[in-house]
């Protein structure tokens, strides 16, 4: 079994710890057995889930009493409370009370509160028994009983019968063993470590049980119960009903919430990132503006000098610098002139014959000019070009 719960929990948040919780349970609890089956939620989507179905011992009236019980483990267990429920039998009837409605779904303040790793199912299965002590969940099908009173029968077996409440000592209840298989002997003793019932506050009155007299006859007050347990029903279904739909209008109004503050973290990113960018330009516009008053004050201070001879301002610091620079001057000159000779050539401003021959001068000379210019930088200790 622990192999096959294992693989049943391979798709749980905290398969460990959940698979520890069903084991304890299965131990203490063995009318309980753990099941792997599809759960449909109220938005129609379905989920493999673990539960744990079958009996706890319940104590009425002197009377132990199995009932049955259906709780679902969500795949976050234990940041999760359980879904619980009644699942009663053919011949059993669900009473709605505060605890458990029409559908047999269980609603306690243990599960409303539920507190992850400090509530676990041994603690849940302790506050159903004592629940379910105070307020059955069941009653038989028959129309001659009118009280609503568990039913002893099939999987809900009485024993300790014919005890008063005053002589009340805890009674036995089925335990399996594997050596001697049921054993009615067991004394019930309620799990340890866990606070009474009565430490959860009861949001609401509890439900009057209407009782038949000895005789079987219905009286006058029999019929007002009845009806005040019927009307109390009918108003438990609305409320119900609206604690639904408030329910879901706030689960909506809190996805829009969490929607409104996503919308408006990244608001605030982008306004964030605006501002550091007009930070940015405003930078750079004062740079400008720092720039363009430089430029203005270098034209102003250059429009009030006089005008500068261009050859006059170029001037060499040695001769033979200087016959460097003409060198080259005049070998650009040249290039130029053999560039514009082959434009006139192609546009057929000049024949072939000039053109070679002007080539071939112009050549010539650009050749010496070059070699010039070598030995020049060369004699002054310049770069070779």
């Amino acid at each position: 079994m622990e192999e096959e719960l294992k693989n049943w929990l391979v798709y749980y948040r905290n398969a460990d710890h959940t698979r520890r919780d069903v084991l304890r349970v299965s131990r203490e609890y063995l009318g309980l057995n753990p099941c792997r089956d599809t759960y449909n939620f109220n938005d129609g989507s379905q989920l493999e889930l673990v539960n744990l179905k079958g009996t706890i011992p319940v104590p009425y009236k002197g009377i132990i009493y199995n009932i049955p019980i259906l709780i679902w483990l969500m795949d976050t267990h234990p940041q999760n409370a359980p879904i619980c429920y009644v699942k009663p039998t053919a011949d059993m009837s669900i009473k709605v009370s505060m605890f458990v409605d029409q559908n047999g779904k269980i609603y306690l303040p243990y599960l409303h509160d539920w507190v992850p790793h400090d509530s676990d199912l041994l603690g849940l299965i302790h506050v159903l028994i004592c629940t379910f002590g105070e307020h059955p969940p069941v009653f038989a099908k028959s129309k001659e009983q009118v009280q609503p009173l568990p039913y002893p029968k099939d999987n809900m077996l009485p024993h300790g019968a014919g005890s008063s409440m005053s002589q009340y000592r805890p009674p036995s209840y089925p335990v399996q063993t594997p050596q001697t298989g049921y054993n009615y002997n067991m004394p019930y003793v309620p799990t340890p470590g866990y606070p009474p019932y009565g430490a959860f506050p009861t949001p609401y009155p509890a439900y009057p049980t209407p009782v038949a007299n000895n005789a079987g006859t219905i009286k006058d007050e029999h019929i007002k119960e009845s009806l005040l347990s019927a009307i109390e029903e009918k108003l438990m279904r609305r409320m119900n009903e609206r604690f639904q739909q408030n329910q879901a209008e706030m689960d909506t109004l809190q996805r829009t919430l969490q929607e409104l503050k996503q919308g408006k973290m990244k608001l605030d990113g982008i306004l964030e990132q605006l501002t550091k960018e007009k930070n940015d330009l405003d930078k750079n516009i004062t740079v400008l503006k720092d720039k363009e008053q430089e430029l203005d004050k270098a034209i102003e201070r250059l429009s009030n000098q006089e005008s500068i001879d261009v050859d006059d301002a170029v001037t060499t610091t040695a001769p033979l610098y200087k016959q460097l620079l003409n060198a080259f001057a005049e070998e650009a000159a040249l290039e130029d002139a053999i560039y514009y000779m082959g434009e006139a050539l192609r546009c057929g401003v000049i024949d072939l014959d000039v053109f070679l021959r002007q080539v071939r001068t112009l050549s010539r000379k650009q050749f010496m000019l070059r070699a010039l210019m070598q030995k020049c930088r060369q004699k002054a200790g310049l770069a070779p070009v």
